[in-house]
């Protein structure tokens, strides 16, 4: 016995239908559709479909949502570096965070580079200037004379929460204007930077990225950018890397203002993590989150006044710390050789230790 398919038509006389079992002869029957001569059968569908809204659900308005609040600040770069007498060209992306010009991007996008060109989304292309760039965060700042620009908006990183939506934009392999949309993977990762160092408080995310899209923004469901998209893990699927904006924020500041970052430091590695609610009220700490230090660097001011593995970091030289941004705030180059007060967590006691700064390599 041969059974065709739906699509499996011959030519010849149709075929007679198989005839139902007994048990099925009194059974009825809801149809996916409406014949004229059939006026009571009601369709299978939600009248809302006709609507547009109702193709869309939460998820999708969500992320065409953010899509275009953020995506006329995002822009395509293409960078020329010379290096021993031959010119090779590069691309990444990164997007307006100021009316007046100033784009935030990737150090590695811009770093040497002999020449910057900017398009916007408009189609409008431009030359920039390279403003200053960190490569211990692998940020930088650009800028374009353009006029009528749309900045994009600067979230807050330490209000997300891993599980919750996000989308990345950027230009990747210079398919310019590519949106893809993840979820906040995990928080407080460490990243190597091009430099050496570690990015700390890294953002990881499962939204798609590939080359081209360093530099661009990693916004939430508000279209508010809460990371700029840095990095990948080759070979891994949906293992991607994004720098916290409130990272960005401090970083392109200070590189508007000097056009480089100075730093002292203390040699920790760690990342935020919250202070235990007994902990805070006994010892009256201004802050309930902290920095854990993962490790000591061998000879470093850090290891010289007495600080171990373990520890949580919740003050330095009379200020809160609450997290690897904050510590990095207090950083500066004003704090080389100035001897400061730092307060840690160790178990459930309260350490004062004092610290020395040292000038950053």
């Amino acid at each position: 016995m041969s059974v065709r398919g739906a699509g499996d038509v011959s030519g010849g006389a149709r075929p007679n239908p198989v005839p139902l079992p007994d048990h099925h002869k009194n059974m009825s029957y809801s149809l996916g559709f409406v014949s004229q001569d059939s006026p009571g059968l009601q369709p299978a569908w939600p009248e809302e479909t006709a609507n547009e809204h109702g193709l869309l659900d939460a998820y999708s308005r969500a992320v065409i949502g953010a899509v275009e609040r953020v995506s006329p600040s995002v822009v395509n770069i293409e960078t020329r570096h010379r290096y021993r007498g031959r010119e090779t060209g590069g691309s990444g992306s990164g997007f307006l965070f100021t009316p007046d010009g100033f784009i935030l991007t990737n150090s590695h996008v811009v770093h040497g580079a002999s020449s910057i060109d900017v398009t916007l989304a408009d189609g409008l292309r431009c030359r920039a200037d390279l403003v200053g760039d960190d490569p211990d965060t692998d940020l930088a700042v650009i800028r374009i004379a353009a006029s009528h620009v749309v900045p994009a908006v600067l979230g807050d990183s330490q209000q997300i929460r891993p599980g919750q939506l996000v989308v990345a934009i950027g230009n990747p392999l210079g398919f310019q204007c590519t949106v893809t949309s993840g979820v906040v993977s995990a928080l407080g990762r460490s990243l190597r930077s091009r430099s050496g160092r570690l990015i700390d408080n890294v953002i990881q995310t499962d939204a798609a990225l590939n080359p081209g899209n360093s530099g661009g923004p990693l916004v939430n469901s508000r279209g508010e950018v809460i990371g700029v998209n840095t990095a990948v893990i080759q070979g891994a699927q949906g293992i991607c890397f994004a720098t916290a904006v409130n990272t960005a924020k401090f970083v392109a500041a200070k590189l508007i203002r000097d056009g480089v970052i100075r730093r002292s430091y203390i040699g920790v590695e760690g990342q935020d993590v919250p202070m235990h609610r007994r902990i805070v009220r006994f010892h009256n700490l201004p802050v309930e989150t902290g920095l854990l230090v993962e490790s000591v660097l061998e000879g470093s001011p850090a290891q010289r006044a007495g600080l171990l593995r373990g520890d949580v970091i919740v003050e330095f030289a009379g200020e809160p710390v609450a997290g690897i941004d904050s510590l990095h705030r207090l950083l500066t180059d004003a704090q080389v050789g100035v001897p400061s007060i730092l307060k840690a967590v160790r178990g459930s006691d309260l350490r004062k230790l004092e610290v020395v700064p040292a000038v950053r390599a």
